[in-house]
């Protein structure tokens, strides 16, 4: 594994201990110390996967984020959508996808002992940190909040009472500055302080060709400061306070064309219908909407010159931490709150045409307080080391949605109907997309839609009125309060022979408000109108057709009415159980089983409404208080539960380690969360015993039901992992990992754990692996530290992680997928001995390997959704946020 020691350790999160920065690949792990466990621990005596990192490998590798992990850790990947607030991570292929706060994720972070409830919530720079553990599977026991792929354990550096600092400068392309300082050191003989901050600067990545401006730049900073009190040997008190801020234009994203995934080749070229319509309601060429085609990763785009990208956020917290030794008897307390505030505008269609953009007001907002007590000791003269402890959490989230329809969505939506169904009168500057012609031939009752003429003619041109209205603003507000206890029992039965028992009492209860301030009048009166004609067969397609794309997503008039209110309680046992032997001091084997939970929630979006009345488009009734109960249960998912399996074998010895794991997992109620280019789904997802005869592979969404009692769990991670370490010298290391996991959707799958159907858009998940879920993955580095003579040490580090093919879609459609490739790393530099200074040359993803993070449906970017054999979208196109480019820069370093 690149540059990470292995380590192991039982499910929980790591606690703050105060260690001094040093390279612990160099190290025996018999020496490494680790609180994986609650307790600290020699890293050879603990079992489980856990993955290690230091200070100085992420020093080395690059890492100032979490998403920069992923190539340290073969088994993690960490990626990010439409902004950093929507960050995902991802365990043994296994994690919480989509841009819904609603959504908790399956891979639980940890900053200093307190939960960041959402992953993006801890993505910044993370300032200078003691490690980082990578937890892998499901943490059912200690760290059991919501951690049922696994866990990132942050832990920053603790002050000092001896005095000290560092400053750091770095410069690279793309104009990129990071500068960094920190100091510590003795306030008395009982208190030590730490002071540090950091600033980044740096232009984005993304360059729209019409306006000169550049997308997905940085501008952030961070401080951070710290109190030890420790009155005596037995009393340990840390304070924290850190404050956040960014300001930066995220997140672009360019058309997905061949170069990104073969599958994409004639989506987008000159004729096809879509770019025919987008270029015409613009009066641009296909050369000016598209100036990337088939060239994608030149990173050059064209988005509407009057919507922004700006998006602030503001991230602060206190938390304060006390370990007492009360002789037999050692407590932790741990007490936090925490205040994360982020808006984001977008322009949410990616192109020249102005369809859809969140507005400046859009964001969210936690309010986190959380309290952990844990009390550890011995009994039975040391055959039983016992840990039990309870957690309490509160969360106010409160999120505004201000997604509204562009300048050009009306014209758009209209051009989409009439160049489909009425390609000879097709006019891209005409009032409902018609040729004069067209109005008259299609109004005359001799016409060919009859009597029916005037009322789909005149429904085509309130369709172009639909223009900047929506959502001013979506209000949806959820309170959690959560609370457990938990064990954690070693029992030494023999020597060498331990058996680890945990158990988790865990009580959720979630409260959700809801309100609408929505514009789009125009939806009420379409359906007014046109509802008659629903009745009529041949009718029916056109002005639902109409109605849909007028109140496309749900937006409506019609919602102002309703207030949403409503409560969710769920109470789960989870736990562990572990058995394993050290016959000596260099082997370690086990053999274990998990079981974790991810609480259930409400899907806080309004394009999740669904109609009572199926068969029309919604709302076509008056939205009154009689409808909250229903709309209010159908925004509701199901808990996500995961039993886990595994065993494994270390052995580590002073210059060389190797780690062997296999695994398996079985998750129910899978909650997946996609993006179907018109709506967000959120399903959970269970597989069904029998045989569904392709019920749920097809388009209809009433097949495909699996009987009461059949269900089982709907995605299945099984795999292995080896990692290695080799350090023939102490100036020269060696490291490997590989990582191999299945993880797969069952063959027959169902939508919910009452086994109704799959949703149609959900139709290619049955039997393939999951997205953004590679089969394989293989992490490898180098580091040589030679002595140079005169008080001079070299530096000469490379790194590589492999990543085998992969779709990065949640809906699997082949146009997402993502071919293997590489990324490597590289570092060179000189130093001290004593590292006073450091001078090091550096580069970022050093072949230019080119891959996308997540491709998607572009927003409403379809003449038709019918699937053929080679397009399972209709016609379709698609877009996709890139992985970053090649960096380079140099970096002076000094610490004193």
């Amino acid at each position: 594994m690149a540059l990470a020691t292995p380590a192991f350790a039982q499910d929980t999160k790591t606690t703050t201990t105060e260690t001094p920065a040093q390279d612990d690949s160099a190290r025996d792990p018999n020496e490494i110390v680790v609180t994986a466990q609650g307790r600290a621990q020699v890293l050879a005596d603990v079992p489980l996967a856990v993955s290690a990192v230091s200070a100085e490998q992420l020093e080395r590798s690059g890492a100032t984020d979490i998403r920069q992990l992923n190539q340290v850790a073969p088994s993690l990947l960490v990626s990010s959508t439409g902004s950093d607030a929507n960050t995902s991570a991802r365990i043994r292929g296994v994690g919480t996808v989509g841009d819904n706060p609603g959504l908790e994720s399956s891979v639980a972070t940890f900053i200093d002992g307190v939960y960041r409830s959402r992953t993006g919530l801890g993505l910044n720079d993370l300032g200078e940190i003691e490690r980082i553990e990578v937890l892998r599977g499901p943490q059912g026991t200690l760290g059991g909040r919501n951690a049922s792929a696994g866990m990132l354990s942050v832990t920053t550096k603790a002050p000092s009472f001896t005095f000290g600092g560092m400053a750091e400068a770095t410069y690279g392309n793309y104009d990129f500055w990071r500068l960094q300082g920190a100091v510590t050191g003795p306030i008395s003989e009982q208190v030590a302080f730490r002071l540090e901050g950091l600033y980044s600067k740096r232009d984005g990545f993304y360059k729209d060709v019409n306006t000169g401006r550049d997308i997905n730049n940085r501008d952030r900073y961070l401080v951070r400061g710290q109190l030890l009190f420790q009155p005596n040997s037995d009393l340990s008190i840390r304070l924290i306070g850190d404050y956040s801020h960014r300001k930066e234009d995220c997140c672009a994203a360019v058309y997905a064309t061949a170069d990104v995934s073969p599958s994409n080749a004639g989506l987008i070229a000159p004729g096809t219908p879509v770019a025919t319509i987008l270029t015409g309601i613009t009066g641009t060429t296909f050369a000016q909407y598209f100036p990337a085609y088939n060239d994608a990763y030149s990173r050059r785009i064209a988005t509407s010159a009057n919507r922004s990208y700006t998006g602030i956020t503001n991230d602060w917290g206190l938390s304060g931490e006390v370990n007492w030794n009360l002789g037999s008897v050692e407590m932790t307390s741990i007490t936090a709150y925490r205040d994360y505030h982020n808006t984001q505008a977008a322009d949410a269609d990616y192109g020249l045409a102005d369809i859809l953009y969140f507005g400046p007001q859009s964001g969210r907002e936690f309010k986190t307080f959380t309290q952990e007590l844990r009390f550890h000791g011995d009994a039975f003269g040391g055959k039983l080391d016992w840990l039990v402890g309870g957690y309490y959490a509160h969360e106010d989230l409160e999120t505004k949605s201000q997604l509204n329809f562009g300048n050009d969505y009306g014209r758009f939506a209209a051009c989409r109907v009439v160049y489909g169904s009425f390609s000879a009168f097709y006019s891209p500057t005409s009032v409902g997309c018609l040729t004069p012609t067209g109005v008259a031939v299609l109004s005359n009752t001799l016409g060919p839609l009859g009597a029916a003429g005037a009322a789909m003619v005149g429904g085509l041109q309130r369709l172009d009125t639909v223009r900047n209205v929506g959502d001013n603003t979506a209000n949806f507000n959820q309170t959690s309060s959560n609370f457990a206890f938990f064990t954690h029992n070693i029992v030494h039965v023999a020597k060498g022979l331990d058996l680890t028992l945990g158990l988790r009492y865990t009580n959720e209860t979630k409260k959700l408000d809801a309100n609408f301030n929505d514009n789009n009048t125009v939806c009420p009166a379409q359906q007014a109108a046109l509802l008659p004609y629903m009745g009529v067969a041949a009718l029916a397609p056109l002005a639902g057709g109409i109605i849909t794309l007028t109140c496309q997503g749900n937006t409506t008039s019609g919602l102002n009415a309703l207030t949403l209110n409503d409560t969710r309680k769920e109470n789960k046992f989870t736990g562990t159980a572990i058995l394993s032997y050290k016959p000596d001091d260099h082997v370690l084997v086990y053999a274990s089983y998990s079981r974790g939970y991810k609480a259930g929630g409400f899907n806080l979006d309004r394009s999740a409404f669904k109609n009572p009345l199926a068969t029309q488009p919604l709302p076509i009734f008056p939205v009154s208080a009689a409808n909250s109960a229903y709309y209010a249960d159908v925004l509701q998912f199901d808990e996500e539960t995961v039993n886990a399996y595994e065993a494994g074998m270390k052995y580590s010895s002073r210059g060389f380690n190797l780690n062997v794991a296999g695994f398996r997992q079985e998750f129910s109620n899978f909650q997946l969360n996609t993006f179907n280019g018109t709506v967000y789904l959120v399903q959970n997802i269970n597989g069904c015993k029998q045989s569904l005869g392709g019920g749920d592979r097809d388009l209809s969404a009433t097949t495909g039901s699996c009987p009461a009692g059949q269900t089982k769990p709907g995605v299945v991670s099984t795999g292995f992992e080896v990692e290695m370490g080799l350090s023939p010298t102490r100036d020269l290391n060696f490291n490997f990992g590989a990582t191999y996991a299945k993880t797969k959707y069952a063959n027959n799958l169902v939508g919910s754990k009452n086994g109704a159907p799959l949703d149609p858009a959900l139709r290619l998940l049955p039997g393939k692996l999951l997205s953004n879920a590679p089969e394989w993955v293989v992490t490898s580095s180098a580091a040589w530290t030679p002595s140079l003579g005169g008080s001079l040490r070299g530096l000469l580090y490379v790194d590589a992680r492999l990543a085998d093919d992969y779709n990065t879609g949640s809906d699997l459609f082949p146009q997402k997928a993502q071919d293997s490739f590489v990324v490597v790393n590289g570092r060179v530099g000189i130093s001290s001995d004593d590292q006073k200074w450091a001078l090091e040359l550096w580069v970022q993803n050093a072949t230019k390997a080119n891959y996308m993070q997540v491709g998607f449906s572009s927003p409403f970017q379809a003449v038709s959704t019918t699937p053929t054999a080679t397009a399972p979208g209709g016609s379709q196109i698609f877009s996709a946020y890139l992985a970053e480019p090649r960096t380079y820069g140099i970096t002076l370093r000094s610490r004193f």
